[in-house]
C-alpha cells in the first residue's frame, strides 16, 4: 500500500510539474490529479474511513464492559429492621427452646421426662429474662448518607447473535463505503472525460476558425483592393467586413467558451479554478470496436449496480437483526465496592454472578418490525432489478449512437471535404472575375459550419463511447483512446 501510494505521489509530482515546464496535461493525467485533490473524492475517502473504525469497535464488542461507578447516596431516612414486630416470635419461640432443651437433657439422664410445672417454671423464667433483654428500638442497617466507589465488570455470553449481526452490518457499509467511493471516482472520471472532449473540441475547433478568419481577411483585403480600383461595389466590401468582424466574434466567443471549459475542468480536478492548465490535444477520428456485451457479468463492475446490491445484502442484515432481538441476553456480571466505609449492609464487598434479559411480551413489535425488513429486502431485490435494466439499456443505447455517429462522421468528413474544395474554387472564380465577394464568404461560412457539424458527430461519437465505458463500470479505460 505504502508503495502504491509513492508511485502514486510521484505519478502527481510529474503530473504538476508538467503544468510548471507547460507540458500538456493528458486525460489519464487529469484522472490522478482529481482523485488525490477533488474535494468530494476525499469526502468519500473520510466516509469509508469512519465505517471501517466502527467495524473496529463492533469486532470488540466481545470484550468485557469494566465501568468505574461512583456516587453519593441520600436516604430519606436510615434503613432499619423493625424488630418490634417480630419480638413475641422470638421470646416465645427462645423460651421454647429452653424448655425443650432442659426436657432433653432430663430425659437422657433418668430416662423420664420432666414435669409440666418445672416445663412452665423454665418456659416463664426464660420468656421474662428474654424479655428484659431484648431491645425497645429498631437498630439502623445503614447511615442517612454515605459514598460508593465500586468497579462494575459485564461480559457478554450469549447475545442471540446481535453482535454476530452487528459485526456482519459493520462490514457491509464497509462495503458500502468502498463502492460509494468508486461510484464518486467513476463518476468523476467521466465527468472529467465529458469536459476534456469538449476541451479537445474547443482546440480543434479554433484551430479551423482561425484559418477561416484568416480566409476572410484575405477576402475583406481583396474586397477593399477591388473597391479602391473601383470594380467592386461599395456594398460588397462592406458585407466583406461584416462577415470579417463576425468571424473574429466568433473566434473570440470560442477562446471565452474554452475559458470556461478550463475554469470547470480545474474545478473537477481539485484545482484552484483560475490555476494555470495546458490542454492541446485536438480531436482525431478513429473507428474503435467496444468490447462485446454478451459478456454475463458485464455489469458487475458498474459501482451503481453493486452499490444497490449492496442495498439488498444490508436489508439481509437488518432481517438477522431483528429477529436476533426476539432472544435472549446472557451476561456474567462482577462487582468490586472500593468504598467500603458506611455502607448498608444490604450492599456487599463484592458480587459475581449471571444475569438475563429476555423480553417476553412487547405488543408484537418485534414480529412487525421482522416483516417490515423482510418487506425492505424485496424492495431492495426490485431496486437492483430495476436498475440492472436501466444500465442494460444505457448499455445498448451508447453502442447503437456509436455506430450511427461513425455513419455521420463518414457522411460529414466527405461533405466538409466538398465545402473546402468548393472555397477554393469559388475563391479562384472571384480573383478571375467569375464570382463575388459574397460567394466567397457564403462558401467560407458553409466551411466553418460543416467544420463545426464534422466535429460536433465526432465528440458525440468519443462521448457515446465514454458513456459505454462508464455503464460497464471501467471508465478510466476511455483514455486509452484520447491519450495515444
Amino acid at each position: 500500500m505504502r508503495y502504491f501510494l509513492f508511485i502514486l505521489s510521484f505519478q502527481l509530482a510529474i503530473s504538476t510539474q508538467a503544468q510548471e515546464t507547460g507540458k500538456s496535461l493528458t486525460l489519464k493525467d487529469c484522472y490522478q490529479l482529481a482523485k488525490q485533490n477533488n474535494s468530494v473524492v476525499q469526502q468519500a475517502q473520510k466516509s469509508l474511513q469512519a465505517r471501517e473504525f466502527s467495524l473496529q469497535a463492533e469486532n470488540r464488542a466481545y470484550y468485557p464492559n469494566l465501568d468505574l461507578l461512583a456516587g453519593y447516596n441520600y436516604l430519606s431516612k436510615p434503613l432499619k429492621i423493625n424488630l418490634q414486630q417480630v419480638k413475641d416470635g422470638v421470646v416465645n419461640g427462645s423460651s421454647a427452646q429452653s424448655v425443650n432443651t432442659a426436657n432433653t437433657v432430663f430425659q437422657e439422664i433418668t430416662g423420664q421426662p420432666l414435669p409440666q410445672n418445672v416445663q412452665d417454671a423454665i418456659y416463664n423464667a426464660s420468656k421474662g429474662i428474654i424479655n428484659a433483654l431484648y431491645p425497645d428500638y429498631n437498630p439502623e442497617l445503614s447511615k442517612q448518607s454515605y459514598f460508593t466507589a465500586a468497579l462494575a465488570l459485564r461480559q457478554p455470553i450469549y447475545l442471540g447473535g446481535k453482535i454476530n449481526t452487528a459485526q456482519q452490518l459493520a462490514r457491509t457499509q464497509v462495503a458500502a463505503g468502498e463502492i460509494n467511493q468508486e461510484v464518486v471516482e467513476k463518476g468523476l472520471y467521466f465527468a472529467i472525460s465529458a469536459q476534456y472532449l469538449r476541451i479537445m473540441y474547443l482546440n480543434t475547433i479554433l484551430a479551423h476558425e482561425a484559418v477561416i478568419v484568416d480566409a476572410f481577411l484575405k477576402n475583406r483585403n481583396y474586397a477593399t483592393s477591388l473597391k479602391d480600383n473601383q470594380i467592386l461595389p461599395p456594398y460588397l466590401l462592406n458585407w466583406a467586413r461584416v462577415s470579417y468582424v463576425q468571424a473574429t466574434n466568433r473566434y473570440n466567443n470560442l477562446e471565452l467558451e474554452k475559458e470556461n471549459a478550463m475554469l470547470e475542468l480545474n474545478q473537477l480536478l481539485g484545482r484552484p479554478i483560475d490555476a494555470p492548465l495546458i490542454i492541446t490535444d485536438t480531436l482525431g477520428y478513429e473507428v474503435t470496436t467496444a468490447p462485446p456485451t454478451e459478456q454475463p457479468d458485464v455489469l458487475q463492475h458498474n459501482p451503481t449496480y453493486r452499490l444497490v446490491t449492496n442495498k439488498t445484502d444490508l436489508a439481509n442484515v437488518a432481517v438477522k437483526a431483528s429477529r436476533s432481538l426476539a432472544l435472549p441476553n446472557i451476561f456474567a456480571i462482577g462487582s468490586l465496592n472500593l468504598y467500603q466505609k458506611d455502607l448498608p449492609i444490604t450492599i456487599p464487598p463484592w458480587l459475581v454472578g449471571v444475569e438475563m434479559q429476555w423480553n417476553i411480551f412487547d405488543g408484537f413489535q418485534k414480529y412487525k418490525r421482522t416483516k417490515a425488513t423482510k418487506m425492505l429486502v424485496e424492495e431492495a431485490r426490485m431496486a437492483a432489478e430495476n436498475t440492472k435494466t436501466t444500465l442494460e439499456l444505457k448499455l445498448k443505447v451508447s453502442l447503437n449512437k456509436m455506430k450511427a455517429l461513425q455513419n455521420d462522421v463518414a457522411s460529414l468528413d466527405s461533405a466538409r471535404q466538398q465545402a473546402r474544395i468548393t472555397t477554393v474554387l469559388v475563391t479562384d472564380r472571384m480573383q478571375n472575375q467569375l464570382s463575388s465577394v459574397k460567394d466567397v464568404n457564403d462558401a467560407l461560412l458553409l466551411q466553418e459550419e460543416m467544420e463545426k457539424i464534422y466535429y460536433t458527430a465526432v465528440m458525440g461519437y468519443y462521448l457515446a463511447m465514454a458513456e459505454y465505458y462508464n455503464v460497464i463500470g471501467t471508465p478510466e479505460q476511455f483514455a486509452t483512446y484520447i491519450d495515444r
